[in-house]
């Protein structure tokens, strides 16, 4: 023991104090959604088709797999992505709050996402729902590219950063495309 002072962190130890205050930023395309047109003239009340919210509760059922929980979801406010916000809240014992956030909706800017997503710093493990190609631009922006990720409709994706706002490129952990949290599910 050191009197008066706070004992040595492990090497270990240290690891594991830092990847605690690690953030997992799940970032979400929202499902398959009615075609624009006659039905749906107004581009922000298309819903999802009854076979996207099949699929998509699908591919929700994988993170359950995958030992996946949220913290909170944050969606864009136009009704595909609420909806894919709530297929993938249901699967989870305890559902996560889910909270609309503005700048996840289409030509938002990617400083207007990073200012609100700073308001989640309390939270590790959030989850994006967006629309391309703003989801996927600001995956690559996350991760130091000057290109954006292409998202198929429900792909998901992990990028770790250290701190919100995120001060260098996060780490992209993993991508997977709807098929294969299809397959995963089961």
């Amino acid at each position: 023991m050191w009197p008066g002072r706070a004992r040595p962190l492990s090497v270990r130890a240290a690891q594991d104090k830092m990847q605690t205050q690690q953030f997992e930023l799940y970032l979400i395309r929202h499902g398959v959604a009615a075609e624009r047109g006659e039905n749906y003239p107004d581009d922000t009340k298309r819903p999802l088709t009854n076979d996207g919210v099949q699929k998509l509760r699908k591919e929700a059922r994988a993170l359950l797999e995958l030992d996946i929980t949220f913290d909170v979801i944050l969606t864009s406010p136009l009704v595909r992505t609420r909806q894919t916000a709530e297929v993938v809240a249901s699967v989870f014992r305890n559902p996560p709050p889910i909270v609309n956030m503005a700048s996840l909706a289409p030509s938002a800017s990617h400083s207007s996402i990073i200012e609100e997503l700073s308001k989640q710093h309390r939270r590790h493990r959030i989850a994006l729902v967006g629309h391309e190609p703003g989801i996927g631009e600001f995956a690559g922006r996350l991760i130091g590219l000057r290109r954006p990720l292409e998202f198929k409709k429900g792909a998901i994706c992990r990028i770790d950063v250290a701190a919100l706002p995120p001060a260098g490129p996060g780490h992209l952990r993993w991508f997977l495309t709807p098929r294969l949290l299809r397959k995963i599910a089961k």
